[in-house]
């Protein structure tokens, strides 16, 4: 019997509970790990409270992230064997594969043994934030030195993995926040400017630091009523990706903006490189080149052991962290 998180029912961080269930051995193509550390994402909570891209089935489990030590692999598996160190890429489908809990199975293709450079904790927060960010920066916008690119929510864990991603080709990340409380933080962590957006008057700030040519990339989790502001600010033929829809408002298409500036909105989530094999694998062999040379860390903001998982998700939805909230196993 392994204690495994799952809810019953859509809900708040109460519905999530710690189940004693038994573990079926992996099936082909499969990889059984015992964990150490897992990795918290907002995608997660929205799953559990019924908000996200897909529906849980009771009981369902949940989580995208992990890392640990392979108990066993599955028939088919190939490079991977059991006492392997290794992290997990988020799987598709969380309500099937979800990796809450001591033990976690998922596909073989999302396990990866990164540096040992890492810790379990560092290691369990490493693919959701970078892969999401490398696909829409590096992969699709090519971004590169010139380039402004705004990151809205910069404080989550994807948003300074975007900071690092940014840093490292040469290109100018311009910081969003609510407020100036965390802009410090921010400023430390590599962002070249940072934007109170409740302080400040969002288009014209983004004008004044570009020199008036405005942004090309904006790479936002947020949407709602903002987004006119930030294509306000934005260059010609600039890119804006929605990756995310934490506002609770309609996000609007910016459309006069868009066609006096032949702007690009593009919805946009990581699943988009991981269903292609060959820009997964190019993804990963950046993010482990960058990861091992030191020019990508990630940053903690809080650790909870597994016993606390609902405290985890309250903390989580009170927006108070800087970087990404680990559970330890």
């Amino acid at each position: 019997m392994s204690r495994i998180v799952r809810f019953h029912k859509i809900g708040g961080p109460e519905v999530l509970q710690i189940d004693n269930i038994e573990v079926p051995p992996p099936a082909t193509g499969e990889v059984r790990i015992k964990t150490k550390a897992l990795g918290l994402n907002r995608a997660e909570s929205m799953f559990r409270s019924g908000q996200y891209l897909t529906q849980p089935k009771f009981p369902s489990r949940l989580g995208y992230e992990a890392s640990g030590i392979i108990e066993a692999v599955g028939s088919g598996v190939t490079g991977l064997a059991p006492g392997d160190t290794v992290s997990i890429v988020p799987p598709i489908d969380q309500g099937k594969y979800g990796v809450y809990g001591e033990i976690a199975t998922v596909p073989f293709q999302y396990v990866v043994k990164h540096p040992l450079t890492l810790s379990f904790v560092e290691a369990a927060a490493v693919w959701m934030q970078y892969m999401t960010a490398y696909g829409a920066l590096i992969d699709i916008a090519a971004v590169t030195k010139g380039d402004f690119v705004v990151i809205p929510a910069a404080s989550s864990s994807v948003g300074l993995a975007a900071i690092q991603l940014c840093k490292l080709v040469g290109a100018t990340p311009i910081a969003t926040t609510r407020t100036s409380a965390k802009r410090k933080a921010l400023l430390e962590a590599g962002a070249a400017f940072v934007i109170a957006t409740l302080e400040e008057d969002l288009a014209a700030k983004l004008k004044e630091i570009t020199g008036g040519k405005g942004a090309r990339v904006v790479f936002d989790p947020v949407g709602g009523n903002t987004v006119l502001a930030l294509a306000e600010g934005m260059a010609q033929g600039g890119i804006l990706f929605q990756y995310g829809a934490l506002s609770p408002e309609p996000t609007p298409f910016p459309l006069m903006a868009a066609l006096t500036k032949s702007l690009t909105m593009r919805g946009y989530v990581l699943f988009e490189i991981l269903g292609n094999p060959v820009r997964f694998e190019k993804a990963k062999r950046f993010i482990l080149d960058a990861l091992s040379s030191g020019k990508l860390k990630p940053i903690i903001a809080k650790t909870f052991p597994l016993e606390e998982i609902v405290e985890a998700h309250r903390y989580m939805e009170s927006n108070q962290q800087f970087g990404k909230i680990v559970v330890t196993v």
